[in-house]
């Protein structure tokens, strides 16, 4: 599925089941919190805090998914072409960090 594909995707669905989409002031809070919830698991997988109970049925996949969906809702309500801007950040990227990143002696 391509980004142009996952956007068409995510809007047909808020339009059939979805109703409507919320306000772009509630997805951004939605948005936050997502990114919490994926941070939590992080925390907990990759850092020094161990996991509670009610954290071993949270999955890695479903949260990084989920912030991608309200991701792309904002991208839907706000008009902005994901494909589009995630390439000109790729190319603004290059330019910027072309000779930045190899000479940086942490990463070798």
């Amino acid at each position: 599925m391509t980004i142009n594909e996952a956007q068409q995707q995510v809007d047909g669905w808020i339009k059939t089941v979805g109703v409507r989409y919320f306000s772009e002031l509630t997805n951004m809070a939605i948005l936050t919190e997502e990114v919490g919830e994926l941070a939590r698991i992080m925390a907990r997988t990759y850092g020094d805090q161990s996991f509670k109970k009610t954290d071993l049925d949270k999955n890695m996949a479903e949260e990084m998914a989920d912030v991608l969906w309200v991701l792309i809702c904002l991208a839907n309500q706000t008009g902005v072409d994901l494909t589009e801007a995630f390439q000109k950040n790729i190319e603004k990227k290059t330019l910027r960090d072309t000779e930045r990143h190899q000479q940086n002696k942490k990463l070798h």
